[in-house]
């Protein structure tokens, strides 16, 4: 028989897995990343990097991330369903073809390695990305997000390498409201119920998943 704990897990993750499935937007259109690569070496690369490896932490790895998970967020600060003033001015003047040539052309770059700097933070992370918090009914990231932090194409985007700045504010952000373009609310709603420790702790966890 499964016991009390794995029956509050399986619960919470199938709940999670369930809200997110529920509403997930369609892949975008074909796209041609060939068209993408000036757009991105004239506009994307100042933040992001010639090839979606940002070389500044407090701004996300794009390379080898879902095209459609992209091409979703791009769409997100257009609509202004996702608030950033400095995206909003970008996005304002890219096409829709625009937005899925880029997905389409980040998703086909090699992610670097990262790595992740303070054992004891990695520690404590690695317990709540794999195994969640059943008393604070924090369900384990893993279960979305995979083991190793590829994510799963169309529902959940990559996380692994990504910079444990940038994964930290996500998570504060989504806790805040500021940001609110989740499906469902999921992350919104799994966030509040994380401390600050938490969520530095799996942040620099996931700074370190290759």
């Amino acid at each position: 028989m499964m016991s009390l704990r794995a029956s509050i897990t399986f619960l919470l993750v199938g709940a999670a897995q369930i809200a997110i499935a529920a509403e997930q937007p369609a892949a975008p259109p074909a796209a041609d990343a060939a068209k993408a690569q000036p757009i991105a070496a004239a506009v994307c690369a100042a933040c992001h990097g010639p090839d979606g490896n940002s070389p500044i932490p407090t701004n996300p790895n794009i390379a080898g991330q879902h095209s459609n998970y992209l091409y979703k967020q791009l769409t997100d600060y257009k609509s202004g369903r996702r608030k950033n003033p400095i995206m909003a001015g970008i996005v304002a003047n890219l096409s829709d073809g625009d937005m899925r040539n880029l997905a389409a052309y980040f998703s086909q770059q090699k992610p670097k390695a990262g790595a992740a700097k303070d054992a004891d933070l990695v520690t404590a992370g690695q317990r709540l990305y794999r195994g969640g918090d059943i008393q604070a009914g924090v369900p384990a990231c893993a279960a979305c997000h995979s083991p190793d932090g590829a994510g799963i194409p169309i529902q959940y985007p990559r996380l692994g390498g990504q910079h444990g700045e940038y994964t930290l504010a996500q998570l504060q952000s989504f806790r805040t409201g500021e940001r609110a373009n989740d499906t469902n609310s999921v992350m919104r709603t799994i966030s509040q119920r994380m401390t600050d420790k938490a969520m530095s702790a799996v942040a620099e966890y996931i700074s370190g998943l290759k």
